[in-house]
């Protein structure tokens, strides 16, 4: 079970989403199969951009440990990490593109989209789904208990 692997790795989920259709675009559909679904996990360890490109070196040694194990031809699993911040929600990707940012090894910072007063604002380069309600309202959920953390951590 990939959430098990994941907490193996990263310590307990602190906020799970429920399973989103990934229904508005089909560019992992040959390699994965139809139907896709995406989950969101938050996790109770804080980790920030200096760990980013680690996290994902590690989730891609992830994906394949799990393909070999499940003998699928194609890519069983996608696990793309992240962080949030007070002001951003920041995703971790191997496909460079002008707007992304270098961190070395072949992997990128991916700016989804920013927290404002107001509440999120997408760029011209959010994902799709990240622009829908239930995905920004999950990053919302769980952005508040991030900022009370932030709020009571000692100075």
């Amino acid at each position: 079970n990939v959430k098990h692997r994941l907490v193996a790795e990263r310590g307990s989920v602190d906020m799970e989403s429920p399973a989103f259709p990934f229904d508005l675009t089909d560019y992992y559909q040959v390699e994965m199969g139809p139907g896709l679904r995406r989950r969101f996990m938050s996790f109770d360890m804080l980790a920030g951009p200096e760990v980013l490109a680690g996290l994902k070196l590690r989730t891609i040694d992830l994906e394949e440990a799990i393909r070999r194990e499940t003998g699928a031809t194609g890519r069983p699993v996608n696990i793309d990490p992240g962080y949030l911040t007070a002001a951003a929600l920041v995703m971790a990707t191997v496909k460079d593109f002008s707007h992304r940012i270098a961190l070395g090894q072949g992997i990128y910072a991916h700016l989804e989209f920013l927290f404002t007063k107001t509440g999120i604002k997408v760029l011209d380069w959010t994902y799709p789904d990240f622009r829908r309600a239930p995905c920004q309202e999950f990053f919302r959920s769980v952005r508040e208990p991030y900022l009370r953390r932030l709020r009571e951590r000692p100075t």
